[in-house]
């Protein structure tokens, strides 16, 4: 229990600590909905997993501070990452009653807690990742704000196969699902690419010098990176010190961390991402962003990763009021509610309607330039 964290859209905290104050939550007030999260909030992914909470906290926070609105709390426990702590966790989130399941950041952790999702038959809302095994299980309880890594690698391959790059390597974490990497493979496969090498990460690793040499070796034209940002930021370093003259390509998993340590030491990428630009002001989504972090949490940074939690529970407020005007905000009402939202968050549209439970498609590409600018 001492890796729990408890946060909560309210200003009070809990008086209780472990379980028992996660007990407490069935016997709550129905103008009370909580939700509970299972994210990294230390280790090596703590800033990708206080991003994603703090978006949501200040979605909550706006939400609840609306005439008539019931108050929106959110549960958080510190999983580090990993996936067995995700599982312990989310287990401890639904014996203790929350109606829903919000922003797990552990693409690996999620797939891993499926089956106890589907047996308490409540929703899990807005992973925080592509991961495809969630996507490729279609459960009926799961359900993804944003778009999965095949629309990414999709969108990446086009890039790759217009800009004639055909000696690429692939990099991910050894604990990551099957179908990521079968995905990619299946991407690459339609542009007519072949990856002339594939590394697994060691995902508690803390060295990857020996990555970097054997991506050196192949001579490539592109390294394709499906991880965090520490490892990226690592080896493309040392290559870079090595004079590698090819491309980096990262999915959305490296997130902001990526994007400022690249910047700093002014070396460029491209990176998928799936939310718009978090300096799109002219985008109504990241402006109303923007002014709730900084009302709820002056000091919290805004970042791709915040604007994508910020959706998510923005996402969940909608599903919430809906629920409500059916009657109440049980699991089974707001778990519906869900398969049924079709919404216009203000630049970023949301449509579980169709029956699908992939509710965006939106994937963008950004380059960071050598002068630590986002262009393209």
């Amino acid at each position: 229990m001492n890796r729990r964290n408890f946060m909560t859209a309210a200003a009070s905290m809990w008086a209780a600590g472990g379980l028992a104050g996660v007990s407490r939550i069935a016997s709550a007030a129905p103008a009370v909905v909580r939700f509970g999260q299972s994210a990294s909030l230390s280790g090596a992914q703590a800033g990708y997993g206080r991003d994603v909470r703090d978006g949501i906290l200040a979605a909550f926070a706006a939400a609840s501070a609306q005439p008539d609105s019931p108050r929106f709390e959110l549960v958080t426990l510190d999983d580090g990452g990993e996936r067995g702590h995700c599982v312990q966790n989310v287990n401890s989130l639904i014996d203790g009653g929350v109606t829903a399941l919000i922003g797990l950041t552990s693409g690996s952790g999620a797939e891993a807690c499926m089956p106890a999702v589907e047996k308490a038959q409540l929703a899990l809302l807005g992973t925080a990742s592509g991961n495809m095994g969630i996507r490729a299980a279609k459960a009926s309880s799961v359900y993804h704000v944003r778009a999965g890594y095949d629309l990414e690698y999709r969108r990446m391959t086009a890039y790759l196969k217009d800009f004639g790059l055909r000696r690429v390597g692939v990099v991910n974490l050894d604990d990551a699902s099957k179908a990521n990497l079968d995905a990619l493979k299946a991407a690459l496969h339609e542009a007519g690419i072949e990856p002339k090498t594939v590394v697994a990460l060691d995902h508690t690793a803390s060295n990857f010098d020996g990555v970097a040499d054997q991506l050196l070796a192949a001579q490539l034209d592109c390294v394709l990176f499906t991880t965090h940002a520490a490892p990226i930021a690592a080896i493309t370093e040392r290559m870079n010190a090595a004079r590698y003259p090819g491309l980096y390509y990262a999915s959305s998993f490296a997130g902001q961390d990526l994007l400022n340590t690249l910047a700093s030491r002014q070396d460029s990428c491209v990176m998928s991402v799936v939310v718009p630009r978090p300096n799109a002001v002219n985008v109504n989504i990241v402006s109303c962003c923007q002014q709730d972090l900084a009302a709820h949490a002056p000091k919290a940074r805004m970042a791709m990763t915040t604007l994508e939690g910020y959706i998510t529970g923005r996402t969940a407020v909608e599903a919430a009021h809906a629920a409500l005007k059916n009657g109440g905000v049980s699991r089974g009402r707001l778990r519906e509610s869900i398969a049924g939202l079709r919404s216009d968050l203000g630049g970023y549209k949301i449509d579980f309607a169709a029956g699908s439970t992939q509710g965006s498609h939106f994937v963008d590409l950004i380059t960071l330039d050598r002068y630590g600018r986002m262009v393209g």
